[in-house]
């Protein structure tokens, strides 16, 4: 059998498309292996949501151009976000065999057979329909406890800074009864957690041939029907759309986790409208005490983009007091980075300078530590149901899981094993962990 070898960058939603496309290419003949000394094929899953994702993968084509050890006969693959964006770059830098974007999977197999020297092989098309929901994945947690299931692709938000409408073309989502059927699958198999992915999870919607409408509400407490020992988790929620229903079936279903990842981008309502977020920071606050109102112990964790094009000292003020405002248990904090196509790119000038820029996120993550930090302290004493996912990093002695609101803990194993539910006691904590003991 071919060997087949991916390597993933970005988001939730690449490491769900790798899934797919190993068990694509599965059918036809290739063994997933770990060990890209052995492959005979690599793909390259890419993201191109900021500059930085993309000069990783750059990095990594040149060094498939000048590794010593590569095998005679050896394809390279870019597929994915960059793949749509770069490729005829791609296909000029000499290294890569085969382009493919993110609705394109399905034709691997053909241009895996059509590849040949001098005569490499893309299919960048995007599609209005294709949603995968009749590929079972090729799962990739080592431990078989978390899988991660699409529920629709594409967006249509249109962010002035965002190029995912542009390589992930437009939004559609997935019949219902194949979520559920995926997720009833990876249950009976031994999966204890499941997490639905979306750009834009609140604005799934699905009609059915008898016209009836299923939402997302009604999706996620179809999802957890399926069993009270199963966790259902998702990702990702836009402010704009998240609806009091879904609050209300989150407080309302003890195994729906209680975590919402609710990115804001920016404090200052002059950047939320040039970025065309499509809220002001009053729903964006208003949206948050829904959400502790029906859920005081549900996380909230966050995006924020620094420096954006003509941010002022004021406009990063409002954002670092809204963040002291929401005090998030987490959040994903970057530089504004300009990606060529977008609306941003066309109309406002990236005129912040790269130094303000760094010293602002610098204060942006220094206050999220501290935020972090806090919100740890407090859970120490308090006990968790905790779903253990594995060995911790740093000794094979711990384990390691979650909590409901999505925070990390570490403790002595005692016997236990990945995919054991434990309460767990927390003793101290770091910023980013909480450490405990089984009770």
């Amino acid at each position: 059998m071919m060997k087949l070898y991916i390597e993933t960058y970005g988001c939730q939603m690449n490491v769900g498309d790798t899934e797919v496309i190993f068990s694509i290419l599965a059918g036809e003949g290739y063994e997933r292996t770990e060990d890209i000394a052995q492959a005979d094929v690599i793909l390259v899953n890419t993201c191109s949501v900021r500059d930085n994702a993309e000069q990783r993968i750059h990095g990594r084509l040149e060094w498939f151009r000048t590794w010593e050890e590569r095998k005679e006969g050896l394809l390279v693959g870019v597929v994915g976000c960059m793949a749509e964006r770069l490729k005829d770059q791609l296909l000029e830098s000499g290294v890569v065999d085969i382009v493919a974007g993110p609705d394109a999977y399905r034709s691997l197999p053909r241009l895996l057979r059509d590849v040949a020297p001098g005569r490499p092989q893309i299919n960048v098309l995007l599609s209005h329909e294709e949603t995968y929901a009749d590929i079972r994945p090729l799962r990739t947690d080592r431990e078989g406890v978390s899988a991660f299931i699409s529920i629709m692709r594409g967006c249509n938000n249109v962010c002035s800074y965002c190029v995912v409408p542009y390589t992930r073309g437009a939004e559609r989502s997935r019949d219902p009864e194949t979520i559920v059927a995926e997720a009833r699958d990876v249950f009976s198999r031994g999966y204890r957690e499941v997490t639905l992915l979306g750009q834009n999870v609140d604005s799934y919607r699905w009609k059915g041939a008898d016209g009836a409408e299923v939402d997302f509400a009604a999706l996620l407490r179809s999802v957890a029907d399926i069993s009270p020992q199963l966790r259902v988790r998702f990702a990702t929620s836009h402010p704009k759309d998240i609806s009091d229903e879904v609050i209300d079936t989150m407080a309302a279903r003890p195994n729906i986790c209680r975590h919402i990842h609710l990115p804001v981008q920016s404090g200052s309502d002059r950047m939320l409208e040039k970025m065309r977020r499509r809220y002001t920071r009053e729903w964006y606050l208003e949206r948050v005490a829904r959400i502790r109102s029906a859920m005081p112990d549900c996380g909230i964790t966050t995006d924020v983009i620094a420096g954006f094009c003509s941010e002022t000292e004021e406009d990063h003020a409002l954002t670092l007091s809204l963040f002291r405002e929401v005090r998030f248990d987490a959040a994903f904090m970057f530089c504004y980075s300009e990606r060529p196509g977008t609306l941003a790119a066309r109309k406002y000038p990236d005129d912040v300078p790269p130094e303000v820029k760094t010293r602002r996120l610098g204060e942006i993550i220094a206050l999220q530590n501290e935020l972090s930090l806090e919100s740890n302290r407090a859970d120490v004493g308090k006990t968790f149901r905790v779903l253990v996912e594995g060995p911790s990093k740093r000794s094979d002695d711990d384990l390691c899981g979650r909590t409901g609101s999505s925070k990390m803990c570490v403790f002595p194993a005692r016997g236990h094993r990945a995919g054991d539910y434990v309460d767990v006691r927390i003793t101290s904590c770091t910023s980013a962990t909480l450490i405990g003991e089984i009770v």
